[in-house]
């Protein structure tokens, strides 16, 4: 992936003088007494509508009010942002939060206003950037967000001197680790920004980090071991399902009919995107847009303001997509073919159900995307070319696993889950697991023979032994693998050659053929096994368990008149619909019909300040039913 795929904070504005401008005497950032427990609870409610914590958000806001730095691992939808909007709404001074897309930021900034809590970003495409550092000089902002590009800056960090700071939140922290899937070089010069105020605590925030990554944001950051929190990366809505790419386009029209809500779809390079959004657009019937980093920047901004407005939009796009949106509708993420490493599959599927409703992450893959994969380990640097070979052959244990994909997952970030999940594919569906060793001898066996120059379909007549013009020129009927295979490996000789360069035993040529790699020898003198999944029978047209799964009540009149009026209400605001209520707040609404403010101020995700925004116009709506 080029840097030019990410649509990161890089350009800046103004000079130093703009930020060292009457600059008061350092103030004193010593931590007040943490509020009581009551006060906690209040705020919880009021601000956010939430009657309590989930999972570990107690255990991280109770460190942080009590003034100590923290690593918080959370997976992607357990409410990482609610550690430290909390805080800061309840701290004395201004929470700043380092994040790394300036999409992210802008997402994030209006559900943080939306719920009352005052925040403002500081990046290259604010035009009011001279207003917020006025605010935040005077102390009127609870949060301030800005990319770690200008954080790492002298000129901010005097600025930062200049009023009380109560909390340092790192989001995407991983982008600290050189061990992390997504390394950028200007998080690793933050820590002086953090030491340059010592008495302020560090928050530090990821969903996608292993053990070792886990230990060098601690080191980068300085964080000591005692204030790691891992909550555990399972996200049980999402149903994984892995499968053999073949037609790729009408695979993920299957997807997208099994799925009404929205979606995004991951393609590998720009060309693929754009083919993809074209065909599925005709093909479907749903709205689909392209998103890659060489589309005009008004066109990107355009296309995705327009799925995150949107209630049934599919994307199709590069992973420069996704990591800057909060957008928690999101029903289903698709690849087109395999991601970078499984840091980077948990990540983008983990962009499905934020909301914690049933959500789909399917991935078609081939064997050529291994050959890519590897093509281009040889471009890394030779100091991180061992780890991210690691990577891949993890990425491909996942994909050619028999057993539970959860599991798999759960596994390789430290845990250790049941052997059984019961929402991925391998688990509703259970495949049969064949001992191919023999046919996997006869195959690398032939690719020695004909000189590790020809690609499968010249290598599959040799075994199977068509005499075509080909294979009689270049005398391979006298060979010694000339038709051995039997009728019944046949139909699993496509599968093994995928499975064998997924695990490195085969590799491309230069030219399209395949050649002995990684453990081929081992296997062919019998040292190691080939246990590979049976292929299942081709079954057109079949339906998958996608779209009965989505818990809204779709049709139900009243739900459908709530959701109505958020659209409304959206569309009048200019903000996303999700920013007025989750799907989950309005099912609660339609579940319960409150009757009464106080009693709507009890639904679950409704805060005083949407209370007093969207009450009255809500209560209508329930009260025609």
């Amino acid at each position: 992936m080029n840097d030019d795929d990410w649509p990161f904070e890089t350009t800046f504005y103004g000079d130093d003088d703009d930020w060292q401008s009457d600059l008061a005497p350092p103030v004193d950032n010593t931590p007040a007494a943490p509020p009581s427990a009551e006060r906690v609870r209040e705020a919880l409610q009021a601000t956010f509508g939430f009657s309590g914590f989930r999972g570990v958000q107690d255990q991280v806001v109770d460190r942080v009010l009590q003034g100590q730095s923290t690593l918080a691992v959370m997976p992607t939808g357990a409410g990482k942002s609610l550690t430290y909007q909390l805080p800061a709404v309840l701290l004395e001074g201004t929470c700043v939060v380092v994040s790394p897309l300036i999409a992210l930021m802008h997402d994030q900034l209006r559900s943080a206003r939306a719920n009352g809590i005052h925040a403002a970003t500081l990046t290259s495409v604010d035009a009011d950037w001279r207003e917020t550092l006025d605010a935040f000089r005077a102390g009127q902002l609870d949060l301030l967000y800005i990319a770690p590009e200008r954080a790492s800056q002298p000129a901010f960090r005097d600025l930062l001197a200049s009023t009380r700071i109560s909390l340092f939140a790192i989001d995407e922290a991983h982008c600290v680790s050189e061990w992390g899937h997504d390394f950028r070089p200007d998080y690793r010069l933050l820590k002086p920004l953090l030491d340059a105020f010592p008495q302020v605590p560090r928050l530090a925030l990821t969903a996608t980090a292993d053990r070792h990554t886990r230990a060098d944001i601690l080191t980068q950051l300085g964080i000591g071991e005692d204030g790691l929190i891992v909550a555990g990366f399972d996200r049980p809505n999402i149903r994984y399902a892995i499968r053999p790419r073949d037609s790729v386009a009408r695979q993920l029209k299957g997807v997208i009919d099994e799925n009404p809500g929205p979606g995004i779809i991951y393609a590998p390079t720009r060309a693929r995107v754009e083919q993809l959004a074209e065909t599925l657009a005709k093909s479907t019937g749903r709205p689909v847009l392209p998103y890659h980093a060489g589309l005009p920047s008004e066109v990107r901004q355009k296309n995705q303001a327009a799925f995150v407005a949107s209630e049934d939009m599919v994307m199709v796009a590069t992973v420069a997509f996704g990591m800057g949106i909060d957008k928690p509708d999101v029903r289903f993420v698709a690849h087109a073919g395999i991601p970078k490493s499984i840091e980077g599959y948990y990540q983008e599927t983990g962009r499905a159900g934020r909301d914690g409703d049933p959500s789909v992450a399917v991935m078609f893959w081939g064997a050529d995307d291994f050959a890519r994969a590897r093509m281009r380990l040889a471009e890394v640097d030779e100091a991180r070319q061992q780890s991210e070979r690691q990577r891949l052959e993890s990425l491909a244990g996942l994909i050619e696993t028999a057993d539970c994909r959860r599991a798999v997952l759960l596994r390789h970030f430290g845990e250790e889950p049941p052997a059984k999940c019961g929402n991925c594919d391998t688990c509703l569906e259970p495949v049969d697991v064949i001992d191919a060793t023999t046919l996997a001898q006869k195959l690398l066996s032939a690719v020695y023979r004909t000189g590790q120059t020809y690609g499968l379909g010249h290598l599959e007549k040799v075994l199977t032994g068509v005499t075509d013009d080909r294979v009689l020129q270049r005398g391979h009927d006298q060979l010694s693998v000339f038709g051995i295979l039997r009728e019944e490996e046949k139909p699993i000789l496509k599968a093994l050659a995928r499975a064998l360069q997924a695990r490195g035993s085969l590799v491309p040529t230069e030219h399209g053929g395949l050649a002995l790699g990684g453990d081929a020898r081992e296997i062919l003198k019998n040292e190691a096994a080939v246990m590979i999944v049976r292929p299942p029978k081709k079954e057109r047209g079949r339906r998958g368990r996608g779209a009965d799964q989505t818990p809204n009540p779709v049709g139900d009149p009243l739900f459908d008149a709530l959701r109505e009026l958020r659209r409304d209400l959206a569309k009048d605001q200019g903000v996303p619909p999700y920013v007025i209520f989750h799907d989950a707040t309005l099912r609660e609404m339609a579940s319960m019909r409150p009757s009464s403010l106080s009693e709507l101020g009890s639904i679950t995700g409704v805060g005083s300040r949407k209370l007093d925004a969207y009450g009255e116009e809500f209560l209508h709506v329930l009260q025609q039913f």
